[in-house]
């Protein structure tokens, strides 16, 4: 049974680039273990309102709640110290290092040969990437392969595990199926399915709908900074959904 506290709650966000309101008034919410679509045309907030959930910038006006305790994301390191993770559209790997260097990025593993002499972990980086990426179905042809040799569903299933390894709390993705193959797109949905399964909660941000109401639990709708409403999947279809985004109008409820 899932449990339905929040882990994360922003309330009455404002954000102002100018004289440009960018977000009035949002309320976003994700409870524990739940999947939600962050859905909306180009312009209408979600990359503002993620941005400002991971740390990069700070609202005007407002507060983020993260398990229940109010906080200040001051930058993007204090949200992933958190357990937020995100998992951007370009992603975050290095074309020519190696999967299993990639995979502890920045956590790099040391191990000590005497005195101040600190030498890189190989065998920990490479024993650990491989069974990390076993463990929730990931699998690649070596992890001592360059990342550059990789297709965009492979590199968005790296990122993925890497973030479920690390113990990331909400992992936030940004359009982690563009321009992927049908047959790709649909691994990719797995592992998001996989992540949930783990206890991970997720925000899916995407223009395609499709994609994200087959794994998303409830859906948020925003337009030109505003929130046009929440839904769960079985309050609305995906014709609904599109109509929506489509012309910028609320609908009402209509459980199917």
């Amino acid at each position: 049974m899932k449990n339905n506290r929040n882990l994360i709650e922003m309330k009455e966000i404002f954000k102002h680039f100018g004289t440009v309101t960018a977000l009035k008034n949002v309320n976003f919410n994700v409870q524990n273990n739940e999947i939600v679509g962050l859905v909306g045309d180009n312009g209408a907030g979600k990359s503002t309102l993620i941005k400002i959930l991971t740390g990069v910038f700070p609202p005007d006006k407002g507060e983020i709640l993260f398990e229940g305790k109010k906080i200040n994301l001051s930058s993007p390191k204090i949200a992933r110290d958190l357990g937020i993770e995100t998992v951007h559209q370009n992603l975050a790997l290095i074309d020519l290092m190696s999967i299993a260097r990639n995979f502890f990025l920045g956590r790099e593993p040391v191990k000590n040969l005497g005195g101040i002499i600190n030498i890189l972990d190989k065998d920990k980086i490479e024993n650990v990437t491989e069974k990390a990426l076993k463990d929730i179905g990931i699998n690649v042809r070596s992890i001592d392969e360059e990342v550059s040799v990789l297709s965009g569903g492979e590199r968005q299933s790296v990122a993925i595990g890497r973030a479920i390894h690390f113990g990331a709390k909400l992992l936030v993705l940004d359009e982690p199926t563009a321009a992927l193959s049908i047959k790709e797109s649909q691994k990719v949905l797995d592992y998001v399915l996989e992540a949930r399964n783990r206890g991970l909660s997720v925000i899916f941000i995407t223009h395609n709908i499709y994609h994200v109401y087959s794994v998303a639990d409830r859906f948020t709708i925003l337009e030109h900074g505003e929130k046009l409403g929440d839904f769960r999947k079985d309050e609305i279809c995906t014709e609904d959904l599109i109509e929506v985004i489509r012309c910028g109008k609320k609908i009402e409820r209509k459980v199917n």
